[in-house]
């Protein structure tokens, strides 16, 4: 059952495993991860890609995108690659210092998307580790300070609200339209859902004169996102447990739980 990624971008499942400091999704892809951060990414340590303008480190004999050529990966059609898995780092001298052990657990990062321990690095300074299967489509990202993931969700909520042109003009012409970010305390009282597991559904927006509203149902842990899927199929027949509401008059969100 696995989608194309032009399905990908009109519903968001999120899985929050705070204690090992991952988050599970589906729905938010590298480009859109890399414009919440935009100006602010460290180089990329590349331990499984197919970008074919890294530069190689003799240490590790692995490839890594410098910094200033973000912009062009984020350009390509990462979700072709298959695996795309990566490490930022502050800069390439560090990457000499790295042990035996500590390349081990990167490979097996990069290979199994499992840690063999909680992988952040005072010498690389990463603040990431993005592990995907297919983009957008299984995403495991470690986030050394967890209120990055809210940015990342927020950014990504609002920029897919503007391509998906709701709302017709006039003339009938769809236009697009700017919504800004979701306040963070919004999404900070959603976690004890995102613990179990959510969707976030873009495309069973009910679009009212004054509002809109975003339902989420809690639909559960899930490792495969074609069982996921199928959860949610079923789900969204039902009442959602909650509601991202956005006044176009005070341009404002707010969340119903329900």
């Amino acid at each position: 059952m696995k989608k194309h990624h032009q399905d990908i971008r009109d519903l968001i499942y999120v899985h929050l495993n705070q204690s090992d400091q991952y988050v599970l999704s589906y729905g938010i892809e590298f480009s859109e991860f890399a414009a919440a951060f935009s100006g602010s990414l460290n180089h990329l340590l590349l331990l499984k890609h197919k970008f074919d303008d890294a530069d190689f480190n003799m240490h590790t004999l692995l490839e890594f995108c410098p910094e200033e050529r973000i912009p062009k990966l984020t350009n390509e059609d990462v979700f072709a690659y298959g695996d795309f898995c990566w490490i930022d780092f502050i800069e390439e001298d560090v990457l000499n210092e790295l042990t035996g052990q500590e390349m081990a657990e990167l490979l097996y990062l990069g290979h199994q998307k499992q840690h063999l321990k909680v992988p952040f690095y005072n010498k690389l300074g990463n603040r990431f580790v993005y592990l995907a299967d297919e983009d957008g489509y299984f995403n495991k990202t470690y986030y050394r300070s967890i209120k990055d993931f809210f940015h990342v969700l927020s950014e990504a909520v609002s920029g897919k609200l503007g391509t998906l042109k709701l709302e017709k003009s006039i003339l009938g012409i769809r236009r697009k339209r700017e919504y800004p970010s979701i306040n963070k305390d919004i999404l900070l009282s959603l976690t004890p859902f995102m613990k179990e597991g959510i969707c976030i559904s873009l495309r069973d927006i009910d679009l009212q004169r004054n509002r809109l509203e975003i339902p989420i149902w809690v639909i559960g842990d899930f490792a495969s996102m074609d069982d996921m899927m199928e959860e949610y199929q079923k789900l969204s027949r039902e009442a959602c447990h909650a509601k991202m509401i956005f006044d176009k008059k005070t341009k404002e969100w707010k969340l119903a739980v329900i």
